[in-house]
């Protein structure tokens, strides 16, 4: 190679370094917002499966427990579900 060639090539090698290393930072940001994302929607999944289980327990106790009135187990349970309800909206309006 020339030298004419080489002088040419140094300049653009050093001009594409820091755009590679800006190029990689946002890359990895990305990367990291993909991940507290993800996080999220996990820690979601679990509640709501906390939730459904709950629901599958209390359906199981109705079904196995015939010396009970059901209709009345499950207004009691509507009444404390509301209740569960309220003081979860009150935590939420709290924290925000």
């Amino acid at each position: 190679m020339d030298p004419g060639t080489i002088g040419v090539f140094i300049p653009i090698v050093a001009l594409s370094i820091p755009i590679v290393a800006i190029w990689t930072k946002h890359r990895k940001e990305m990367m990291q917002m993909q991940i507290n994302t993800t996080a999220e929607k996990a820690a979601q999944y679990a509640t709501s499966n906390k939730e459904l289980e709950d629901r599958v327990r209390v359906l199981e106790r109705i079904v196995t427990d015939g010396g009970y009135d059901v209709a009345t187990q499950i207004e009691a349970l509507r009444d404390t579900r509301k209740v569960e309800e309220q003081l979860e909206d009150r935590r939420e309006t709290s924290r925000n």
